[in-house]
């Protein structure tokens, strides 16, 4: 035990959080069982690492592990908990969830035999932790920890405190919110460096930001598709093929048939493949509204700005860059579809967007316009940037 009090000491102290991610303050820490979701590269170790720092600071009674020890090949998580619960232990932080094998279950027996005990545990955004978990659906709550949004970034770089926005407030107080935070930095001079590098917050690494990003999509194929959906090693190449087509024609509709043919295998396994590389967060699927999976979607996104540059090999179509950072911006907090109408986007079933960089458009209380490349906006016609400041 003292080992990982060890490891834990030295994480915590070491810990590498320039930036407070707004999850912080939405999660209910009172919750029993937690359970922290997110792709992979998006900060979910030192969100834990930083809680606990933040929350218990040098105390025993919060500790860290990650499955990755080998302790835990012969050792069960319940025999752990035990031994950490009758030395005073309160809060147990779980990473690499997904590597024990029976953890849903063990979660349970934990959380049924030690009463006093609170446990927080990071997970794939593959894991579907209460469609697919019987043993723990009536008991955990699940949050997802989603890259770094816009506000998030632009205080880290510009050094400021920016607060976050709802949709509402955005929608019918943009031009005050804009005018305001125009008066303490300039959004744009920042924005076109979120778009190609500011979403994962490994670029503060001293590593090459394209080169970490190829490396972790690849670990999300492998290990977040393939080991968890249970998926045999030797379709990995049909899947990456298939990510690539798709992140090059984006947005666009898909067209399985043809997919299949390229892909060498059915329509189902596409729609299926499409699913699993969606859960990953590497796409987004953009449904009209009263549709979903497993029907076809109306068209298919890349999940943010940054695999978009990652993965072309040419000129980023701006309009493709502008609809995605909007649809990635939203789907954080609001559910998006395609708009029954001759525009980009529905929103909550209520509110109709459009993206474009045309800064002349009619007045109407029924669309709204995200433009690019402007400060503030007028009336119906709203900066793009500005759905940056969501969380």
């Amino acid at each position: 035990m003292e080992a990982f009090y060890s490891t834990h000491t030295y994480l915590v102290e070491h810990v590498q959080s320039p930036i407070r991610r707004q999850l912080m303050d939405e999660i209910d820490w009172t919750h029993r069982l937690i359970g922290i979701k997110g792709s992979r590269g998006v900060g979910k170790t030192t969100f834990l690492l930083q809680y606990a720092k933040e929350k218990f600071g040098a105390s025993r009674c919060c500790l860290y592990i990650n499955f990755n020890n080998f302790y835990f090949t012969q050792h069960s998580l319940v025999e752990f908990a035990e031994k950490f619960c009758n030395q005073g232990g309160k809060t147990l932080l779980i990473d690499q969830t997904f590597k024990y094998e029976n953890w849903s279950k063990e979660l349970r027996e934990c959380y049924d035999r030690f009463p006093d005990l609170h446990i927080v545990f990071s997970g794939s955004s593959v894991m579907r932790l209460i469609q697919d978990n019987t043993d723990i659906q009536d008991i955990v709550a699940s949050y997802n920890l989603r890259g770094f949004s816009f506000r998030e970034f632009l205080n880290l770089k510009a050094d400021i405190s920016l607060k976050s926005y709802t949709l509402n407030e955005i929608i019918h107080n943009h031009v005050q919110i804009a005018q305001e935070i125009c008066s303490q930095v300039k959004p744009l001079d920042y924005f076109p460096a979120y778009l190609q590098y500011g979403f994962y917050p490994f670029f503060l690494e001293n590593r090459n930001f394209s080169e970490n990003l190829l490396k972790t999509m690849n670990m999300m194929l492998e290990v977040d598709i393939l080991l968890i959906k249970q998926i045999d090693l030797k379709y990995l190449s049909k899947i990456r093929k298939l990510l690539y087509i798709l992140m090059n024609n984006a947005p666009a509709g898909p067209n399985v048939s043809q997919l299949s043919v390229e892909i060498e295998t059915s329509r189902a396994t596409i729609m299926n493949y499409i699913k699993y590389l969606k859960d990953a967060r590497l796409l987004n699927l953009l449904y009209a509204e009263d549709e979903d999976f497993p029907k076809k979607p109306r068209q298919i996104y890349v999940q943010n700005t940054n695999l978009m540059y990652v993965v072309s090999q040419g000129a980023i179509d701006k309009d493709a860059e502008r609809k995605t950072f909007f649809y990635n911006a939203l789907h954080a907090k609001h559910k998006v579809n395609a708009s029954r109408y001759q525009n980009d986007f529905c929103i909550d079933h209520q509110y109709h967007f459009k993206c474009d960089n045309n800064h002349q458009h009619k007045s109407t209380s029924k669309l709204y316009y995200a433009v690019d490349e402007i400060e503030t906006g007028n009336k119906n016609e709203i900066p793009l940037w500005l759905f940056g400041f969501l969380y």
